[in-house]
């Protein structure tokens, strides 16, 4: 059955007025997104295509844009607006999830908690994750992306952001696309640079992390912070 020959009553949008967003189907929140179907395609048949590509609806946020306009019907300004309202979802998430509830205390808690965010980017990434005096998670942010250099306007981003935050400390991690960890002399100069700032500034670097998909490298627990 195509929605348009669903009761006014039984609509997604109506639903949703009348019992609210949560008691909506996951098929339901995506036709209210979506809007209308296409030429050939229902816009039930739309959401359809597009949950089936998902085991559930935390796989919702792997969707590329390049996955969404393949399917059938799915054309360019819709497949935007999904993964739009995808984002804001993961960014609400990370608000009310780990702002509010994570603390890094190592290495291996930045990794499990953000690593997934840049292990699998094709250029380098850095992202800096600002915490409070009990290693509680202020806020994260992807800085730059490019080749990982010692330059002073990185620094001043990274610190700028901390001073915005009120943190008391960073957590620097960026990737390697090759998938090989070990730190190149420019991660070593990075690294340098970054912990003299802090001293600097007053915000300490708790540690510099190198991520690919399968591994990580800490400059603090391979007792590489002496470069500092």
């Amino acid at each position: 059955m195509k929605i348009k020959d669903l009761p006014k009553s039984e609509l997604p949008r109506e639903r949703l007025e009348t019992y609210g967003a949560e008691f909506l189907s996951n098929e339901e929140l995506l036709s209210i997104i979506l809007r209308t179907g296409t030429k050939g395609s229902s816009v039930k048949e739309l959401s359809q295509s597009v949950l089936s590509l998902c085991k559930d609806a935390a796989d919702l946020k792997n969707l590329t844009l390049n996955t969404l306009e393949s399917i059938k019907g799915l054309g360019p300004a819709k497949a935007v607006s999904l993964l739009a309202s995808i984002e804001l979802g993961k960014r609400i998430f990370i608000d009310t999830s780990y702002k509010d509830k994570i603390k890094v205390r190592n290495a291996a808690e930045a990794y499990i908690n953000f690593g997934h965010e840049i292990f699998l980017k094709k250029q380098e990434h850095l992202l800096a994750i600002y915490l409070d005096t009990h290693r509680q998670v202020l806020a994260h942010k992807i800085i730059f992306k490019g080749t990982v250099n010692a330059s002073l306007v990185h620094c001043r981003e990274i610190f700028k952001e901390a001073f915005l935050e009120s943190a008391s400390g960073i957590i620097i991690m960026h990737n390697h696309p090759s998938g090989n960890t070990h730190p190149s002399s420019h991660d070593d100069q990075i690294t340098k640079e970054l912990f003299m700032a802090g001293k600097t500034f007053g915000v300490e670097i708790y540690d510099h992390i190198i991520v690919s998909e399968y591994d990580f490298f800490s400059y603090v627990e391979e007792g590489r912070i002496a470069y500092a």
